[in-house]
């Protein structure tokens, strides 16, 4: 599994999966303020679609790794399209109805799915080849996922072909419809992937042989590496997933368009990755370049005039960029037979997209989208500490 020639054909299958949780994830950016108009709800309240969506990965996320743990990791994966693919039925009523409490339930079925993929590909890239260059699988998976985000509203846009101000929710019945077809059909392909199951060095073993202790608890770096991940997922979701709101607000012509802006400083950002990780850097230095970036970008973001504004959130989307690919190998080395369980507190820890996006939407109706990326540095400044320090702390022996 070492050599890279073994490794191109399971990194292009994950790669697909990557894609398709970016683009479930990117179907919220669209229905955000579309439901703010139509349904005549706060932000708040539009933003608790985010919630219902990542509310999911700590209430899901230890199930997540005992499934892998019992039916292996392509069958999870497998399973979690299937999940996908029921949630966007449920998208269908809820548009019928335009019931807020059905697409809450809807999102939050989306968010199981996306938890059981989630839990999957994530350990399997990370151990599919050497630890030291995690990032760097991770980066190229980033750059499937986050180009995956931008193209949902897009995609959702031409298929209704209107303007996001324009649409309503009876537009959605055909979109979801073709989601739903594409997903089934992600199920089967994933299904029979030519994808080998993958175990971490000392998974397998009966006794604990690390350095640290008998519980998952014995491994600070783990604990602060998944509050780390919490804080970022949370940032990076509000980068990715405001982008089109923010534009409405802004009184921006053809607002689904910017929502390219994130995802393109991602995707430099993990160019970089895969270029200078770890011949050039190493993945905890990575991650301090990249807080230092995130504190500055969305520090700028809040203090230049707003029709600049929004492009500076392309600066904190550069700072997120390679924190997912540094904080993951980072967290889970040295578990050992811990790894999945290690693993699904990561995963939990996604649920950081449930708590910050909605308090940035609250913070909205209070002091106006742009004063509300002030939820951002403080994040950014704890992410440094954990790249600086935290990541190091073992317990004494």
């Amino acid at each position: 599994m070492k050599n890279n020639k073994n490794l191109i054909i399971p990194i292009a299958f994950i790669g697909m999966m990557f894609f398709a949780i970016g683009f479930a994830l990117g179907i919220n950016s669209f229905l955000i303020p579309v439901l703010n108009k139509t349904l005549e709800i706060s932000s708040g309240q539009s933003y608790l679609i985010l919630a219902a969506t990542f509310s999911t990965f700590i209430i899901f996320g230890y199930p997540a790794s005992r499934t892998i743990a019992a039916i292996g990791y392509k069958k999870t994966m497998a399973l979690s399209f299937v999940l996908f693919a029921f949630a966007f039925l449920l998208f269908i009523p809820s548009a019928k109805y335009e019931n807020f409490t059905l697409f809450l339930v809807a999102s939050f079925m989306s968010g199981i799915g996306n938890t059981f993929l989630q839990a999957s590909v994530n350990p399997y890239i990370t151990i599919l080849g050497p630890m030291e260059s995690a990032a760097k699988r991770m980066s190229i998976m980033g750059i499937c996922n986050k180009l995956a985000w931008p193209v949902s509203p897009i995609f959702l846009a031409f298929v209704i072909g209107k303007n996001t101000d324009d649409t309503v929710i009876s537009d959605l019945f055909l979109p979801f419809y073709i989601i739903i077809g594409v997903f089934l059909l992600l199920g089967v392909i994933s299904l029979l992937a030519p994808l080998p199951e993958v175990k971490a060095a000392g998974e397998d073993e009966e006794e604990d042989t690390t350095d640290s202790g008998k519980s998952i608890f014995d491994f600070p770096h783990l604990l602060l590496g998944a509050l780390a991940l919490f804080f970022y997922v949370g940032v990076e979701t509000v980068a990715l997933g405001t982008l089109v709101d923010y534009a409405s607000w802004l009184g921006l012509p053809n607002a689904s368009s910017y929502a390219l802006i994130s995802p393109i400083g991602m995707v430099v950002g993990y160019i970089c990755g895969i270029l200078f990780i770890p011949k050039y850097i190493s993945q905890s230095n990575a991650l301090i370049i990249c807080s230092i970036l995130g504190i500055v970008g969305s520090i700028l973001v809040v203090l230049t005039p707003p029709d600049l504004s929004i492009w500076f959130i392309a600066l904190v989307a550069l700072g997120c960029s390679l924190m997912w690919p540094a904080l993951w190998p980072l967290a889970i080395s040295d578990l050992g037979k811990f790894t999945k369980t290690g693993s699904s507190f990561l995963v939990m820890a996604i649920a950081g997209g449930a708590v910050i996006p909605v308090i940035y939407g609250f913070t909205k109706d209070v002091v106006g989208a742009q004063s509300s990326y002030w939820i951002a540095p403080p994040l950014f400044i704890y992410i440094l500490y954990y790249g600086l320090k935290g990541h190091k702390i073992r317990k004494a022996r």
